[in-house]
């Protein structure tokens, strides 16, 4: 039997502006599945509509029309309290810019999705002290953000996202504001907790290099999913360069 998609995306559309009002179609019937455990990327030129879609998995925003399932639940219809919940818990998020708070630790910040489920302290530290291990940050938990190189606050919040066991992770840009050599191990990382840890994954970018860790890259243009690439048992400097060419053709 086969095993039930992490994520399930159906014919989701996203309009903006009201009836009266000019409307801009961002999505137009996009469908997908991520299967538990898969390495995922979405790459399209910047207003292909990447972006729109990746808020909408994460429950940001709410498509327009369609289904989204993440973890065998439908979060098109979850509002309230029950979306923050179910936000807290199954969905981890990296966000390009770090989104730590400044006036906290780094053990703090990390911390902060289970503080507020209300875990108890003691559990609280010990997931900080595993995940923190497990992404090569132990040494710098007691220290403020501001005190971080980027690469270190990328992995605090890549430990953060993580920090609740979520069902699926996903980013954004997540190396967009990274020298090239703390984007290189922030992957690097990613991709061991791919393999590793079967950590689910899907991030959303333009970078040719970044998609070149996925395991399928899925290639968005004017609101729509037009190609996908399956890397297979390709190296990862081929599946770069077919990458590229894709691109080339993709977005003329």
């Amino acid at each position: 039997m086969m095993a039930q998609p992490v994520v399930s995306v159906k014919n989701v559309t996203k309009t903006y502006g009201k009836n009266n009002e000019k409307q801009t179609q961002a999505l137009r019937g996009v469908t997908f599945d991520v299967t538990p455990g898969e390495f995922v990327e979405i790459m399209g030129a910047s207003g292909s509509g990447k972006t729109t879609l990746l808020n909408i998995l994460s429950t940001l925003d709410q498509a327009t029309t369609g289904d989204v399932h993440i973890n065998g639940e439908d979060v098109t219809g979850l509002k309230g309290d029950a979306l923050a919940d179910f936000r807290a818990k199954q969905v981890g998020f990296i966000f390009q810019d770090f989104n730590l708070l400044e006036n906290l630790t780094a053990r703090e910040n990390i911390a902060l999705p289970l503080a507020l489920q209300n875990a108890p302290h003691k559990k609280q530290q010990q997931a900080v002290d595993a995940i923190a291990q497990t992404l090569g940050i132990a040494a710098v938990l007691d220290h403020y953000p501001t005190e971080l190189s980027g690469g270190q606050k990328q992995r605090v919040a890549a430990a953060r996202a993580l920090v609740q066991q979520p069902a699926i992770l996903f980013g954004d840009e997540p190396t967009g504001a990274l020298d090239s050599q703390s984007a290189r191990e922030l992957l690097d990382t990613m991709a061991d907790l791919n393999r590793d840890q079967h950590v689910s994954i899907l991030l959303v970018t333009h970078d040719a290099f970044s998609a070149s860790y996925a395991k399928r890259i899925l290639f968005i243009k004017d609101g729509q999913i037009g190609q996908e690439l399956v890397r297979g048992e390709e190296s990862q400097e081929d599946f770069y360069h077919r990458i590229l060419t894709t691109v080339g053709t993709f977005q003329q």
